[in-house]
């Protein structure tokens, strides 16, 4: 829901505010605290999120990659324990707002919080001016506690969205997984591609991804492959071969994600939105002298996949 679609009748509530994109082991622990407050003070809890990404809007041009869809961060965030998702239209006029107006605005009028749980790092208002510290007094004049949730770290770093954006264009989709708490998903609708896999003995499925989705570098992965609904949920899933990368052995120059459900010839997934899960990158791109040895490469792709994702 949008703040506007708050029911006038919305009572007491407990919030965690943040990006969260990903929901990532660091931003399920603050909401997994937020639930527990909530749980205590026996009321809902509410994730407050922005979209787009606040960066994009006060850097134009500086959009990061993005982890998840935002219909994605708001199924994460209710199953780390949102009873609600609102999601704030984070525009230009919105990132003027000053601090004690944010607060105002979100936390007194529309949610009525009572405690607001935070990353210890989390920054609101114009010009990024409110913190923790500035939110704990606010929180003296509009009637709620404020809390703070320390950072969580992985191998020596800050666990950060930004980290992890970085293990994905690194192809480091194991290292992503274990910062997200689960395998890195890019999402996308089917369609029409070159064929070459089905002509090769193995189908893909061509994934048309949205704008600025982190997508993984160059190379061949291990992972899945699933169908969704309407809303989002998995309907079926296969272990698959995922290629990312241009095609070069074909002289491609579009860059693609394309996924080949294990022992599958039979899938006709035109139309359909999809995911596809990366467990474990198995190699670079290569451009092949021949079509064979392609073909061979493919066979060994597959069956190490197999191997990963379904011994």
């Amino acid at each position: 829901m949008g703040l506007d679609e708050v029911p006038d009748a919305w009572g007491p509530s407990v919030v965690t505010i943040g990006v969260f994109d990903g929901v990532h082991r660091g931003h399920q622990r603050i909401v997994a605290r937020a639930a527990a407050a909530a749980r205590d003070l026996r009321l809902p809890l509410v994730a407050v999120t922005f979209d787009p990404n606040p960066a994009g809007v006060i850097r134009p041009g500086s959009e990061p990659a993005l982890l998840c869809s935002l219909r994605r961060r708001a199924q994460l965030l209710g199953e780390s324990g949102a009873d609600a998702v609102c999601v704030l239209d984070f525009t230009v006029e919105f990132s003027r707002l000053s601090p004690d107006e944010f607060v105002r605005a979100v936390l007194a009028d529309r949610l009525h919080a009572r405690r607001v749980v935070i990353g210890e790092n989390f920054r609101f208002g114009h010009r990024a001016a409110g913190d923790l510290a500035l939110l704990a007094r606010l929180g003296e004049k509009y009637d709620f506690q404020a809390e703070g949730v320390p950072l969580l770290a992985q191998d020596g770093v800050t666990m950060s969205s930004s980290a992890i954006r970085d293990m994905v264009a690194a192809g480091d989709v194991a290292g992503a997984a274990r910062g997200l708490g689960r395998p890195h998903r890019v999402e996308g609708v089917v369609v029409r591609g070159e064929q070459r896999g089905r002509a090769l003995g193995f189908p893909t499925a061509n994934l048309e991804t949205a704008e600025h989705t982190a997508i993984p570098a160059d190379g061949v992965y291990a992972g899945w492959l699933a169908s969704l609904d309407h809303d989002g949920q998995e309907t079926e899933r296969w272990p698959a071969a995922i290629s990312v990368g241009t095609n070069p052995t074909f002289d491609g120059r579009h860059r693609v994600v394309e996924a080949y459900a294990l022992d599958r010839d039979d899938l006709d997934l035109y139309g359909v939105h999809v995911a596809v899960d990366f467990a474990a990158r198995l190699r670079g791109m290569v451009r092949f002298d021949s079509v064979d040895a392609l073909i061979d490469q493919m066979r060994q792709d597959s069956a190490e996949a197999r191997a990963l994702v379904t011994g």
